[in-house]
């Protein structure tokens, strides 16, 4: 059997859950303030040690004070997304995401242990660092381990993981929103660092990284060990072909490209040459006899290929190994069209207010409801999210990212307009039933496509500095959203919500005109579609 046509081969469902632990510990980040939030900052005692001798019961804090620790984390998560592209470009996906669990085992020992604000800002902020660099090398590592059929529901996995820490550390956070348990709580976050860190190691870096560095036969036998039994020559061929070009491929690979291949899948491919970093040949190919192919020149503009190169399937050589920097991104026309399509996706992600309504449920049910049945309320809606995101990872692979993504704008739009009218005229019944649907439109396609596209949409030797720049403008919004919404909300309360609505419906006119889509498709061929050359053929 083809690589191409598997779906769920064992090996790559154990790395991909492997990985997913860090997205797990992403979550518990999140939802972990929650619940033992006021018991954390605002407990009976104070800072008296009448519980332990050691640690003060609560670390009393101000509401703005109070706001800024929660939020920390997000601060972390700028830190931890700008220098995260450069980690798994040095290392590999593989060992960044070890490393990344670094920050969640310190962070977490940290806030447990605090006797001051200070630590537990510290603590916030190493757990932030590690949330931002897990958002970019989890959802690439997902990406680059995946068979075609399954890579939507795979990347989906990151998500749901992240969903299900948010919804177990509210569980779990009820019977412990008590002093001295809130310290356990926070601390949890260990548990699955740990665990990832020494189960990872059980893992394969990817195979596309491989191929990257140019060892082309541990690329091999990681793709071998990720698909089973199956077939991987024409697999292995197009990863190699995407980086090395055609000429390269067929000598390194021994394999010719059929005129039936899985690899011809119906996608336009433009003789049209794109500037790109170039890669060195590997020293396997010195002096094979079609080396013409690998030097041949690329310009940004719509040049044709050269004499020795005339067919329109053959793939350019690139000439040396280096990615591309952040800078370079945004020069490049092809791959400043990608960046920017992924950056929006990510900004638009944060900025229909998710996180608003996340980090101040209970604020919001409080308008219907009294204090103590709001905090339950609030749980409920991390249950919903749950649910719906398990829907998505069913969905994604069936009905495509994009007709999802347009569902999922379409329904925080309306939803978020049905919360200024459940407001306006006091109607708890639909403000209810608003948050929920609200949560459940972003969880089937806001929340976990864009972080699917940043590694699909982006080629491999673009893929850090891309999604640096789009994890970082991600963790921006959250931070921006966080400290804003509580503003904005006391100020106009629940009219903050027609803010999200207008927003929802400018993510909802901007992916129905700009974003391909890319289901059933190889990396390699998702990145060599017309719509990505359309900018260097105007120019």
């Amino acid at each position: 059997m083809d690589s191409h046509t598997i779906k769920y081969p064992k090996y790559m469902v154990y790395c991909v859950f492997v990985a997913c632990l860090g997205s797990f510990s992403n979550g518990w980040v999140i939802g972990s303030p929650n619940v033992p939030g006021e018991i954390t900052h605002n407990c009976p005692n104070g800072n008296a040690r009448v519980y332990n001798s050691v640690f003060p019961d609560c670390l009393p804090m101000d509401n703005a004070l109070w706001g800024f620790a929660v939020a920390s984390f997000c601060v972390g998560g700028l830190i931890g997304g700008l220098s995260g592209g450069a980690l798994q470009t040095k290392v590999g996906r593989k060992r960044s995401i070890i490393l990344n669990n670094l920050g969640y085992i310190s962070g977490g020992i940290l806030i447990g242990c605090a006797v001051n604000d200070a630590m537990f800002i510290i603590g916030r902020i190493l757990c932030g660092i590690a949330c931002g660099l897990g958002s970019l090398s989890i959802p690439t590592y997902i990406g680059e381990v995946s068979t075609i059929s399954a890579r939507g529901a795979m990347g989906t996995c990151n998500q749901f993981f992240i969903v299900i820490g948010i919804l177990l550390s509210s569980v779990i956070g009820l019977p412990l929103a008590t002093v001295p348990l809130w310290r356990v709580n926070y601390a949890i976050v260990a548990i699955p660092a740990i665990t990832q860190f020494f189960l990872m190691n059980t893992c394969v870096e990817t195979p596309r990284y491989l191929v990257s560095i140019n060892r082309i036969e541990d690329a091999r036998a990681s793709l071998q060990k990720l698909r089973g039994n199956a077939n991987i020559d024409a697999e292995f061929y197009g990863m190699v072909e995407g980086h090395f070009g055609t000429a390269a491929a067929q000598s390194l690979t021994n394999y010719h490209e059929k005129e039936d291949d899985t690899k011809k899948e119906s996608i336009p491919r433009s003789p049209v040459m794109r500037q790109q970093p170039a890669h060195d040949v590997p020293s396997e190919l010195a002096g094979a006899g079609e080396g013409d192919h690998l030097t041949t020149s690329v310009t940004q503009h719509s040049d044709s290929f050269d004499n020795n190169a005339t067919d329109e399937n053959l793939v350019p050589a690139r000439h040396n190994n280096e990615t591309m920097s952040i800078i370079q991104i945004f020069v490049d026309p092809v791959i400043r069209r990608i960046a920017l399509t992924v950056i929006a996706l990510h900004a638009f992600q944060q900025l229909v207010g998710i996180n608003a309504v996340m980090y101040y449920s209970t604020t919001i049910f409080n308008l219907a409801f009294d204090s103590e049945f709001s905090k339950y309320m609030a749980i409920i809606t991390t249950v919903v999210n749950f649910v719906m995101t398990a829907v998505s990872v069913a969905l994604i692979d069936r009905m495509g990212r994009r007709p999802l993504l347009l569902i999922a704008n379409a329904g925080a739009c309306i939803f978020s307009a049905l919360l200024v009218v459940g407001y306006v005229y006091n109607l708890p019944a639909l403000l209810v039933v608003s948050v929920f649907l609200y949560v459940a439109s972003f969880a089937i396609g806001i929340g976990p496509i864009p972080w699917l596209l940043t590694s699909e949409l982006t080629p491999t030797y673009a893929s850090s500095s891309v999604g640096s720049t789009a994890t970082c403008v991600n963790w921006g919004m959250n931070f921006l959203v966080g400290q804003c919404f509580p503003i904005i909300f006391a100020h106009i309360a629940g009219y903050s919500f027609a803010i999200f609505a207008a927003i929802a419906a400018a993510a909802f006119a901007f992916t129905l005109i700009c974003l391909p889509e890319t289901k059933g498709k190889t990396l390699e061929a998702i990145q060599r579609v017309d719509w990505l050359i359309e900018e260097v053929i105007e120019q």
